[in-house]
């Protein structure tokens, strides 16, 4: 039950309002992925001048052995180096990938251009389940809960990652 797995990996470009942009962003998730992307939209009445429900990036969701996979490549744009700054206190972590050429096996597509993109990943351990579901939804435990320096430890060993600091 101790045994930390990835729950998932989102993969988001922010565009700011620019439809054309959003365009390119769509074809690229989906070149990456081969997964359907979803535009997301501005939730607040004003974000950064944004009005609301305007569209403002693009993202995919990936889980179980596309999402490990995927983490691999994309790692490899950073070099297998992560910062402890990049991880948060519940164990998850992101990184930016500058262009998405720097990802091992991707090439140059002129259609879409030169585009970056954040990489977010999600952690769990068995028994996460009890804060989703709908029936009976409760807490997970504070000794069972992942913490910061468990989710470093843990990326070092599995993804064989550098954490330099």
């Amino acid at each position: 039950m101790r045994r930390i797995r990835i729950e998932k990996v989102t993969l988001n470009v922010g565009c700011a309002g620019d439809l054309e942009k959003i365009e390119r962003a769509k074809k690229l998730l989906e070149y990456l992925t081969g997964k359907k992307p979803v535009v997301t939209k501005s939730r607040k009445r004003s974000t950064f001048g944004i009005a609301k429900g305007r569209p403002i990036g693009v993202k995919v969701t990936l889980r179980k052995g596309d999402a490990v996979e995927f983490l691999k490549k994309a790692l490899g744009a950073v070099d297998y180096t992560l910062r402890p700054s990049q991880f948060d206190e519940n164990g998850n972590f992101s990184f930016g990938i500058k262009e998405y050429m720097h990802i091992p096996g991707v090439k140059y597509v002129h259609e879409i251009g030169i585009l970056g993109l954040d990489v977010c990943v999600t952690l769990e351990r068995p028994g996460y389940r009890v804060k989703k579901r709908r029936v009976k939804r409760s807490k997970v435990g504070r000794k069972h809960r992942i913490t910061k320096e468990e989710a470093i430890e843990w990326v070092k060993k599995e993804l064989g990652v550098k954490v330099a600091g």
